[in-house]
């Protein structure tokens, strides 16, 4: 059995993910992770306050994820590379705003 948050997952469901996991297109696997770093910058930019530090880290670890991976996410790459520029963008209003406030 293997352990996460929740308890222990039966080893006959984690085959089953690994048997799936090993179908997937890796382009859709790595794009679905980097569409999760965007969303959490952005749950934690929609904070009140924003919550600029921990946003910071979600968007550089977005960008590193997409440099280091060259264009290689098909249809997904545009979409994300575009997500990346908004979200920096927001980051650096949010910033300034707050700087503003103190």
């Amino acid at each position: 059995m293997s352990e996460n948050p929740n308890g222990p997952i039966p080893d006959e469901d984690v085959d089953a993910l690994r048997a799936r996991l090993i179908d997937a297109d890796p382009a859709d696997v790595v794009a679905n992770h980097a569409y999760g770093l965007f969303e959490l910058a952005a749950v934690y930019l929609s904070a009140v306050p924003p919550r600029l530090e921990e946003a910071q880290l979600a968007i550089d670890g977005l960008s590193s994820l997409l440099e280091g991976v060259g264009g290689r996410l098909g249809e997904s790459d545009a979409p994300l590379r575009e997500g990346l520029a908004q979200i920096r963008l927001a980051w650096v209003q949010l910033s300034a705003a707050q700087a503003s406030d103190t």
